[in-house]
């Protein structure tokens, strides 16, 4: 299948899950999620969920990231909406963030860090496949901004469904997770 009929196809099978559906998820993928070492990491960029579409509680694994591994700085996507490009800004418990056009919570301050030394990002999807490629919303916001990072980063998305066998309009822009974490378990690619 494309990306557009997945996209379709999963923001429709997000919007159906129950609360309680979703948190057992959010849990079991935490679980997976504390099965990887991360102390060698000094830099992670992270998201805040859409509620509007029923993302994983990616606040949740933030938290724990900062709590079990207290060195590590956390910084948060802004975006450049007319150029589809975004950049990373450093947080801290005092960041204000604002909600932009599209409902995403950005900082509105920060020293923005620059890509080559962020050593993780959780990446947003709603699907993925046997390989590691995803399915965004479709503006290609990371895949540009990964391809700015270094060569070893660790990416990881969040799915609470199940991979597909293949997304069958990948492109060679397109940027591979390195992992994936469901609620059953760990895809490492």
């Amino acid at each position: 299948m494309t990306k557009n009929e997945l996209r379709k196809i999963y923001l429709e099978k997000r919007k159906q899950l129950s609360e309680k559906d979703k948190l057992i998820a959010d849990d079991l993928m935490l679980l997976q999620l504390q099965d990887l070492n991360f102390n060698d990491l000094h830099y992670v960029l992270s998201y805040w969920p859409l509620l509007q579409h029923n993302e994983p509680n990616t606040q949740l694994f933030t938290r724990y990231l900062k709590y079990f591994y207290p060195e590590l700085q956390i910084a948060y996507p802004v975006t450049d909406t007319q150029n589809n490009t975004m950049q990373a800004r450093l947080t801290n418990d005092d960041t204000i963030f604002s909600i932009n056009q599209w409902g995403i919570a950005e900082p509105t301050e920060g020293d923005l860090l620059p890509p080559k030394m962020i050593d993780l990002v959780l990446v947003p999807l709603l699907i993925f496949d046997l390989k590691g490629y995803r399915v965004g919303y479709g503006k290609g916001f990371y895949d540009k901004y990964l391809i700015q990072c270094n060569k070893n980063i660790i990416t990881i998305g969040f799915s609470y469904f199940e991979p597909v066998v293949k997304i069958s309009d990948t492109q060679p822009f397109d940027v591979p997770l390195t992992y994936c974490i469901t609620p059953n378990k760990r895809y490492e690619f």
